[in-house]
């Protein structure tokens, strides 16, 4: 599964949602107090932002039906038609986000599927491919880049030491594991960056080959607009 796109089978369960049905029986679950009209909607298939809406709404119902006094019940009927309310969102939310997609993959994509590297040097790399062409009838051009970050690694004193040493096992282990966590980040920001870039207007022939990403003027780090190359 990628990291930037709708899965196939989530947008097939997405498709296949009528959300005016889905919001009357969501209506009739708060009015019955049970999820039973919910079944075969297909929800927990609609991804992880609808199933979990979805897991605390069906807590919501469950804390409803065991309120016994009426302070109680009024508190968990407030809570779960906020639930209730929060699932149609999620639920609206992801089908304007299929659609948009779909928009896109008419004149761009983006490959989302990237291996993680088995071990991580001092300067971390995501190369991106992708294909574009400036309007439907045009065949397809195909382009990559990478993206290079030398993140600092240095120890934060704010902290205290620890009282024994780490093995240099134990530090190897460690260092790996923080680099691990910055070559994430800079693939989340490197996908999103490239995404938008086409979706404000861009063209492939102004993207460059590498990109050495911007640093945040005070954490050292990386932020929001580090990999925003054609800033």
């Amino acid at each position: 599964m990628g990291d930037l796109y709708i899965s196939s089978a989530e947008r097939e369960a997405l498709k296949n949602l009528d959300s005016d049905e889905l919001d009357i029986a969501i209506r009739e679950c708060v009015h019955s107090v049970t999820l039973s009209q919910l079944y075969g909607f297909n929800l927990e298939s609609c991804g992880l932002y609808v199933s979990n809406k979805l897991r605390d709404f069906q807590k919501s119902v469950d804390a409803h039906s065991r309120a016994k006094s009426s302070k109680k019940r009024d508190e968990t009927d407030e809570s779960m038609r906020r639930a209730a309310d929060d699932l149609t969102h999620a639920v609206q939310q992801m089908q304007q986000r299929m659609e948009e997609e779909e928009k896109d993959n008419l004149l761009f994509q983006v490959d989302d599927h990237i291996f993680q590297p088995f071990h991580y040097g001092d300067r971390l790399e995501v190369r991106l491919g992708y294909q574009w062409r400036k309007n439907t009838a045009d065949n397809w051009t195909y382009g990559s880049i990478t993206f290079l970050y030398t993140p600092d690694l240095s120890p934060d004193y704010s902290f205290p030491l620890p009282k024994r040493k780490p093995s240099a096992a134990k530090l190897a282990q460690e260092r790996q594991e923080k680099l691990r966590r910055e070559w994430e980040h800079l693939k989340l920001l490197s996908l999103h960056s490239l995404r938008n870039f086409f979706r404000e207007g861009g063209i492939g022939s102004d993207i460059p080959k590498t990109y050495q990403v911007t640093l945040d003027t005070y954490g050292r780090g990386l932020n929001n607009f580090s990999a925003d190359f054609w800033r």
